[in-house]
């Protein structure tokens, strides 16, 4: 099977980069962790596919949460990044995980096998979404469901947050980022109409702490800033920082220390298999 993995996302995302990512993305709410549980319905432990892993972010937090402890017989983690996929053997430490090269389309894992598939912050990357739909379809067990779950700072809750962001995604270049929501598209193709029900939406508002470093280590860690030349590179983070500054609509917590609240959102997409 031919499987074709985002230009932007081969480059940007290249071994030496991921370190940074690890340190600079957050993790995830503990109530979406517990809301991804109650999907399922089996009371047994679960066998888990969790595709674009990346450096294990959401790994390490299912693993940890109290919920899952005894809910997962076996997590498989495919990752197409030889770079994530090493940092993900590096702070992923539990006997029931493991993971292999591999992408949307082509996980390598045996027919009806999972109980579900996670994807967190990776589907906006997906470049088939037909082929991607019927290998979910494949390897999900009768019952079983794909739950999408992203990350994204709420440019709705701080006027810095929108003018960094607008900032920041001067340089996109055809990045397929969620907020566009071609990934939608995904929902209309024939696979996912015939194997899979409508989908089920959520989403959570909440704040979590950032600082001058906080952000531009984030700002630094988006694919398509990691491939700038140094110079564009430096001048975008000194342009954040500048906004940073002004701080429209910034709420401190701890003004001494340069602690503010950093709107963020995460959203939940669950489909659920015919």
């Amino acid at each position: 099977m031919t499987t074709k993995v985002h230009a932007i996302a081969q480059t940007g995302f290249v071994t030496g980069t991921n370190e940074l990512y690890d340190r600079a993305r957050p993790s995830y709410p503990t109530e979406c962790i517990s809301y991804i549980r109650k999907v399922s319905k089996s009371t047994a432990p679960l066998n888990i596919v969790e595709i674009g892993a990346g450096t294990g972010i959401f790994t390490r937090a299912l693993l940890a949460h109290s919920e899952w402890a005894m809910s997962i017989d076996t997590l498989r983690a495919i990752e197409p990044s030889d770079g994530m996929r090493d940092v993900w053997m590096k702070t992923v430490n539990d006997n029931r995980s493991s993971i292999v090269k591999g992408t949307f389309d082509n996980t390598g894992v045996e027919d009806e096998w999972a109980d579900l598939i996670i994807i967190a912050q990776a589907f906006h990357w997906c470049p088939d979404y037909g082929k991607a739909s019927a290998e979910f379809g494949r390897i999900l067990k009768k019952d079983g469901a794909v739950v999408f779950i992203w990350n994204l700072e709420d440019r709705d809750g701080a006027g810095w947050v929108a003018q960094f962001r607008d900032r920041v995604e001067v340089h996109k270049k055809g990045t397929p980022l969620f907020p566009l929501g071609l990934w939608r598209e995904t929902f209309s193709t024939p696979e996912y109409i015939s194997l899979f029900h409508p989908r089920e939406e959520e989403e959570w508002a909440y704040h979590l702490l950032a600082s001058e470093k906080i952000v531009t280590d984030r700002v630094q860690s988006e694919s398509f800033i990691t491939i700038l030349p140094p110079d564009e590179k430096a001048k975008v983070v000194e342009d954040v920082k500048g906004i940073l500054e002004r701080g429209d609509g910034k709420v401190w917590i701890n003004k001494e220390e340069g602690t503010y609240q950093y709107p963020y959102k995460t959203y939940v997409v669950v489909s659920r298999r015919k």
